[in-house]
């Protein structure tokens, strides 16, 4: 368990950069302690530095990502608000090169 000196430290380290940049939001559930830091975090950064976020989640499904979070509802609040929302609709990039990937790899060993 963190010590409260230790978790503001870490809090305003996060708070603290120009731009930060949040990376697949949704991947985990998290649990309620999760949530409000991180609500605590966007709130402080909250006009006043710019943040990205990226998930795969639909904002209606992030009450499944924080499950009983009373915060979640404030926090995309927040994440929207003076933003701008950029959904990307397609096959996964990864999924995509690595599917390629496999088949070239199928098809050069049929040939050899």
């Amino acid at each position: 368990m963190d010590s409260d000196a230790a978790l503001r430290r870490r809090l305003r380290h996060y708070v603290n950069p120009d731009l930060l940049v949040i990376d697949e939001i949704g991947y985990l559930s998290y649990s309620n302690r999760h949530a409000d830091l991180l609500f605590e975090l966007i709130n402080r950064r909250y006009e006043v530095k710019s943040t990205i976020v990226t998930t795969n989640k639909a904002f209606a499904d992030w009450g499944d990502v924080f499950p009983n979070a009373a915060c979640v509802v404030s926090l995309v609040d927040r994440l929207v608000h003076h933003s701008e929302v950029i959904g990307i609709e397609g096959e996964s990039y990864r999924l995509k090169r690595g599917t390629g990937t496999i088949h070239r790899y199928g098809s050069q060993t049929q040939k050899g």
